[in-house]
């Protein structure tokens, strides 16, 4: 089952955190990746890790925020079969604590960024016959997350857009769905941790974990299975839709 042989599958962001969970696991599951990332040595412990394992990976330096160079990217990929629209930044701060350049970075890389590979990638995706799109969505599109204005700004859109494609491209046999994690312990979140909290790191580690209802984070290969599913032929009749990843935080967190 999930079997991704036969299938290009390309995923952004996919150097490190979640990206590369998902990146790794579908090379295991015999999809030949395409990687896309700021350069390609943030990507290359990705390719790396799928090369040791007999995987078929390439890996691409672009910024998603520049059509221009995500089209000319994918021109070079060619006809694909999967798209994880994976790459994003986080953002700390209220909307009278949040700058206009701030608020612009984000929507260029968490929206912008997106819609620029949707639109690049439509057109191969006819080529092939069809596919599937999966888009990182976030909780903080379903409830209020404290000091997150603009990155729940972001995440909100990329679902609106994520119920928008799923509906235009369904007579082209394209699905289109989301998941919207919750906390999930990545290199950022340890990154976080050490930058705003120095001497703190265990005790914000620990209180960072227990805000969720679980009590833990999640791994990012958690979420790499749910995506794994979603994208797989075993999914065939499931668009449109967002499946939260959250350890209980939307419907138990009270």
């Amino acid at each position: 089952m999930f079997s991704l042989q036969n299938k290009k599958a390309v995923v952004t962001g996919g150097g490190s955190g979640i990206g590369r969970a998902i990146a790794t696991l579908f090379a295991k599951q015999g999809a030949e990746l395409h990687i896309i990332d700021l350069s390609i040595e943030s990507a290359q412990d990705t390719v790396d890790e799928i090369q040791k394992s007999g995987g078929k990976v390439f890996s691409y330096a672009c910024n998603v925020a520049n059509q221009k160079e995500v089209l000319a990217t994918f021109e070079k990929i060619g006809n694909i079969h999967i798209l994880i629209n994976n790459a994003g930044i986080a953002h700390i701060g209220k909307v009278d604590t949040t700058s206009e350049v701030d608020f612009d970075r984000v929507m260029d890389i968490n929206v912008k960024g997106v819609y620029n590979c949707l639109y690049a990638a439509i057109p191969q995706f006819r080529n092939s016959g069809g596919g599937v799109i999966l888009n990182m969505a976030s909780i903080a599109a379903w409830v209020g997350i404290p000091d997150r204005f603009a990155y729940s700004t972001a995440k909100g859109a990329v679902m609106a857009m994520t119920l928008s494609v799923a509906k235009d491209y369904m007579a082209e046999k394209i699905r289109c769905n989301s998941v919207s994690p919750a906390r999930v312990h990545t290199p950022f979140v340890d990154g976080f941790i050490s930058k705003n909290y120095p001497g703190q790191e265990a005790e914000m580690f620990e209180k960072l974990s227990k805000s969720q209802p679980i009590g833990r984070m999640a791994k990012p290969e958690e979420v790499a299975a749910l995506v794994l599913f979603l994208c797989s032929d075993e999914a065939g009749f499931i668009t449109g839709c967002d499946y939260p990843i959250d350890g209980g935080f939307i419907k138990l967190n009270n």
